[in-house]
């Protein structure tokens, strides 16, 4: 009784506490949206679009490479669509849309856009007119902005003197007669050395001998290309890929590994490529649910980020997930300046202990982690469904998948839930880990079973293939 009750108070004590910050920092990211507003102006000699902002459209119509764009109370003007791969379905309202106190308030201050494609008969689809200022102003070769690093890392791929614009990636293991060949994918916020710092040097010989271990930033992290205006959309990342592995790798048949984030990209890789992926292993994928009635974007953005002060990973996730202008803040303290932060931290482990995730944390920009966020985890929501039914109705490979236990940003039953749509997944919880322990920590054990999963699935192609 004196247990329960306590917990309880803790819960009311949390739900207080977090009502009274979180509204302070409504407030804050509205004066902060004036503030970054005129400091693009001052910088960049113009005013850059943001979601919390409308240009008061009623509707605009959309055909071939324009937009017309039909105001209130002015006149008509045509917006040019410079990439043509955008798609409206690919980008999650929560992006402009992301209930609260203040909102509500400034609600009739809002508009929303009604699109129209002039060769669809489908329904108009509802927009921020915010989205139609970026697709309209997406370059060819954007330039860094003001707020983020320009370093050599960090902006290398936007030089006049750059090749193609690719992924970085890291291949390591086998060099000639590849019998095999596994694409790691890592999580949000991070970058391709969470795998190669940690069981890319547990590998057995033999496996470094056989198999091709190639590692990937993803768009806008690490050491890949950060494009100013991308929307970061689901089918950007996954075009970037193929672009960048895929293709370049001659990559006919691969396993996959994925991390966090990465899981619903490897959900879509799988997918598209179905009789190519030989085994699937994924870790704390990020898949809720979502109840019948329940708007899926809404609800996985409340359930990613709770806005709630505790667990501190639940704080860090709502901050980052709810506050286009704060989380513009934190990115321009940390990230612009990771040198000098990755410097510190250096001199404070007197180089003894391995920096990785910090630096995997760091090398991004807000643009790349805001659109990633919306449009990939939160985007899913009403497609993730479909790409796990298909993974259990249309692939044979072997899935397994692995999760913390003291996992406090996405909770064990996400896995669960994963295993209970996929019949001949193997869920492993692994006690008294959380999000990132599940691998660094124990990469020793985790490579044996990567490698334990990778010859289980080459026995099961055999037997598949004398059947």
């Amino acid at each position: 009784m004196m247990g329960s009750a306590g917990a309880t108070a803790a819960k009311v004590v949390n739900d207080v506490v977090s009502f009274l910050i979180f509204t302070a920092l409504d407030v804050l990211d509205v004066l902060l949206c004036m503030v970054y507003k005129l400091a693009d102006y001052a910088f960049e000699a113009e005013w850059r679009p943001c979601y919390c902002s409308s240009a008061g459209a009623d509707r605009i119509a959309a055909g071939g490479g324009n937009i017309l764009l039909s105001e209130r109370g002015g006149p008509s003007r045509v917006v040019c669509l410079h990439n043509s791969k955008i798609h409206l379905d690919d980008i999650s309202d929560t992006l402009f849309d992301r209930p609260s106190l203040v909102s509500e308030v400034c609600k009739s201050n809002k508009s929303r856009l009604v699109v129209q494609k002039s060769s669809s008969r489908s329904p108009p689809v509802t927009v921020n007119s915010t989205i139609v200022e970026k697709i309209g102003r997406l370059k060819s070769t954007p330039i860094p902005r003001w707020s983020d690093c320009d370093c050599a890392t960090c902006a290398s791929w936007s030089s006049p003197s750059s090749k193609e614009t690719r992924l970085f990636v890291h291949a390591d293991g086998a060099k000639e007669n590849v019998k095999e060949d596994v694409v790691f994918i890592h999580g949000f916020i991070s970058s391709s050395k969470f795998w190669t710092e940690t069981v890319f040097e547990k590998f057995s010989e033999e496996t470094k001998r056989d198999y091709r271990l190639i590692a990937v930033d993803l768009l806008g992290f690490g050491r890949s290309p950060k494009p100013t205006d991308s929307l970061y959309t689901m089918r950007e990342h996954v075009d970037m890929i193929e672009k960048s592995v895929l293709e370049p790798y001659n990559l006919k048949s691969f396993h996959i590994v994925a991390h966090s984030l990465g899981c619903i990209l490897a959900l879509a890789i799988a997918v598209k490529y179905p009789n190519s992926v030989k085994s699937l292993t994924l870790l704390a994928p990020p898949y809720f649910p979502v109840p019948k009635g329940e708007m899926g974007t809404q609800f996985v953005l409340r359930r990613v980020a709770p806005r709630r002060v505790w667990p501190l990973i639940a704080f860090g996730a709502s901050m980052a997930g709810w506050y286009e202008h704060i989380s513009r803040t934190i990115c321009l303290v940390i990230c612009k300046n990771h040198r000098v932060w990755d410097f510190i931290a250096q001199q404070i482990t007197r180089h003894r202990v391995k920096t990785f995730l910090i630096e995997g944390f760091m090398c991004h920009t807000h643009n790349a982690a805001w659109h990633t966020l919306h449009n990939i985890i939160c985007g899913s929501a009403d497609k993730i469904d479909g790409y796990l039914d298909a993974v259990n109705e249309r692939l044979t490979c072997n899935v397994n998948v692995f999760h913390g236990r003291d996992d406090e940003l996405l909770p064990v039953e996400c896995s669960e839930a994963v295993g209970s749509r996929i019949a001949r997944a193997r869920v492993k919880v692994v006690e008294k880990k959380d999000h990132i322990t599940i691998v660094v920590g124990r990469q020793k054990a985790f490579a044996r079973e990567l490698e334990e999963i990778w010859k289980n699935s080459i026995s099961t192609v055999t037997t598949n293939k004398n059947k």
